[in-house]
């Protein structure tokens, strides 16, 4: 499984050099909106019916302000705007870098 072998604020982005050479490119306002936590994305019922959770898509000026790494597999980090609940797996953050287009 990989893992973070480094991960550096330079500007408004984070950046994660992976253990395989690859790395990616996060922006910090991204992070924030794609929080997998369930302020931010709900919760669902056992239908499947997303309840609670954070309609915005974009929250401008939101930084990074620290991260620390969760047993072997996530990361969570702290923002700007006081959120700090969301975990985030390697796995969850390369499939963000993708989707992003942001990924070597």
């Amino acid at each position: 499984m990989i893992h973070p072998e480094d991960i550096q604020a330079i500007g408004s982005e984070i950046a994660i050099r992976w253990s395989d050479g690859t790395e990616d490119f996060f922006p910090m306002e991204c992070l924030r909106a794609f929080s997998p936590s369930a302020e931010t994305a709900g919760e669902r019922d056992l239908l499947g019916h997303r309840i609670g959770g954070d309609d915005r898509t974009e929250y401008p000026g939101v930084r990074v302000t620290a991260w620390q790494t969760v047993g072997g597999y996530a990361l969570a980090f702290a923002f700007s705007d006081g959120h700090r609940t969301g975990i985030y797996s390697y796995q969850y953050l390369k499939e963000i870098a993708a989707a992003l287009g942001r990924n070597s």
